[in-house]
C-alpha cells in the first residue's frame, strides 16, 4: 500500500515567476561560434535586468536553469509585471543594437521568450510551472511570431501565460504596453498533443493586426495563415489606421500595397 501522505505535503508550494529564453537557429550556429554566441546572450540578458532593476541571473536566489540555447530564470512573483515591461522592450532594443555592431562573422540573435507565475517546490523547482514555461516558450504560436518580428525588424517574440497577462497588462502595470500590443493566441506545441493554453503573444513594436497573420490557428490545425486575416490587417501592418477597409476594383499598380498582396486572396466579407 502507499505510504499515506502528510499534510504539508498537499500545501501548495510557493510562487515563483518564471522568464524562459531560447536562441533561434542555435543549432545551426557553426559550433566553434556556438559559445562565443551564448555568452553574447548571457551578457545582454544580464545588461537589460540590470536596467529593469530586476537581479543578475548569478543572483537570483530562486534559482538559474541553463537549456543549452537559453535559460529559465526564476524571480518573486512580485516582479513579474517587470518581467513583460520594460523588459521585453529593452531586451529587443539591445538585440537591435548588437545587430547593428556585431562582426559579420557572427550571427544575429533572435530570441524567443515566455513569461509564467506559478507554484514550484522546493528544492529543486519542480512543478507544473517549469513545464507550462518551456512549452508556451515552444509553441507554434510564439514560433511564428517570432517570424512576425524577423519581417518587422524586432528580434525577439514572447508568450504571456494567461495569468501573467492579466496580473501585469490587464491590471495596468505595464505603462508602455497595452492590450492592442497583445494578441490572444492557443498555445500547442506539435510534440505534446495534450498541452492547450491560452495566452498572450507580443512582438516589441507591432500591434496585434500585424502579428495575427503569421500565426497558425490552433482550433483549426491550420498550416498558414487565413486569407481574411491577412486582407482585415494589411493595412494596420503597413502603417495606415487601424480598421479601414480597402477594395480594389482594377489592377493595384503601387509597388508597397502590390508587394504586400501579390501572394494574397482578399475575402471582402464581413466575418
Amino acid at each position: 500500500m502507499d505510504a499515506p501522505l502528510h499534510a504539508e505535503h498537499l500545501d501548495v508550494p510557493a510562487e515563483l515567476a518564471l522568464l524562459s529564453i531560447d536562441m533561434e537557429k542555435y543549432s545551426q550556429i557553426p559550433e566553434a561560434k556556438m559559445s562565443a554566441a551564448r555568452c553574447d546572450v548571457d551578457d545582454i540578458v544580464a545588461t537589460v535586468l540590470a536596467e529593469c532593476r530586476l537581479p543578475a541571473p548569478q543572483d537570483l536566489r530562486e534559482g538559474c536553469k541553463d537549456r543549452g540555447d537559453g535559460a529559465i530564470l526564476l524571480f518573486p512573483p512580485s516582479v513579474v509585471a517587470r518581467l513583460v515591461d520594460p523588459l521585453l522592450g529593452q531586451l529587443n532594443a539591445a538585440l537591435g543594437r548588437y545587430e547593428r555592431q556585431r562582426l559579420a562573422s557572427s550571427p544575429t540573435l533572435r530570441l524567443r521568450v515566455s513569461v509564467h507565475v506559478g507554484p514550484l517546490s522546493l528544492p529543486d523547482h519542480r512543478g507544473d510551472a517549469i513545464n507550462d514555461t518551456t512549452r508556451l516558450l515552444d509553441s507554434q504560436a510564439t514560433r511564428h511570431a517570432l517570424s512576425a518580428a524577423k519581417d518587422n525588424g524586432a528580434f525577439l517574440a514572447a508568450a504571456l501565460s494567461e495569468l501573467v497577462y492579466q496580473r501585469a497588462v490587464h491590471a495596468g502595470r505595464t505603462p508602455a504596453l497595452g492590450p492592442h500590443h497583445f494578441l490572444e493566441a492557443v498555445a500547442q506545441v506539435s510534440d505534446k498533443p495534450g498541452f492547450e493554453q491560452p495566452c498572450r503573444i507580443h512582438v516589441p513594436g507591432l500591434t496585434r493586426p500585424a502579428v495575427r497573420p503569421y500565426l497558425i490557428d490552433a482550433a483549426s490545425s491550420a498550416t498558414t495563415p487565413s486569407s481574411s486575416a491577412r486582407s482585415s490587417d494589411a493595412s494596420t501592418a503597413s502603417g495606415a489606421r487601424s480598421g479601414g477597409t480597402f477594395q480594389f476594383h482594377g489592377e493595384v499598380n503601387d509597388p508597397t500595397i502590390a508587394n504586400t498582396i501579390e501572394t494574397l486572396r482578399i475575402d471582402r466579407r464581413r466575418q
